[in-house]
């Protein structure tokens, strides 16, 4: 079974956001980088960039597949970790460690949308 920390919030796309403040911070989920298996590649934003919820924001690419990133929560890009673009390993070693970009939320409430931990857990196991 995934690795699921009670702390942070979960899309149905496998992505995990953690909360401070007006800050997002998103990643992949335990879930993702073991069902993508070897991650090989990786394309993130510029900070600055806007994306509403849903839209992609990124690919990550492994020697399986490749997959889009989706926003979790609409706001601007404030950080991007381009430690990982150069080593997308990072997402398989350290899933919940790992994360992607930081997002100055302009929409906070959309938080309400995504699920806590039991729900995510329940998700995965109707998924599979």
């Amino acid at each position: 079974m995934s690795k699921i920390p009670a702390d942070l919030r979960y899309t149905n796309d496998d992505e995990w956001v953690s909360v401070d403040g007006d800050t997002a911070t998103i990643g992949i989920t335990d879930h993702a980088q073991d069902a993508l298996s070897d991650i090989v590649y990786l394309e993130l934003p510029n900070e600055g960039d806007f994306f509403g919820v849903g839209e992609t924001f990124g690919v990550v690419e492994s020697v399986k597949a490749a997959a889009d990133l989706l926003m979790a929560v609409s706001g601007d890009v404030t950080a991007v970790n381009e430690d990982l673009v150069d080593t997308p390993e990072q997402l398989n070693q350290d899933p919940y460690g790992a994360w992607l970009i930081k997002v100055k939320m302009s929409a906070p409430a959309e938080l309400d949308d995504l699920m806590d931990a039991a729900a995510y857990e329940k998700y995965l196991s109707e998924r599979e």
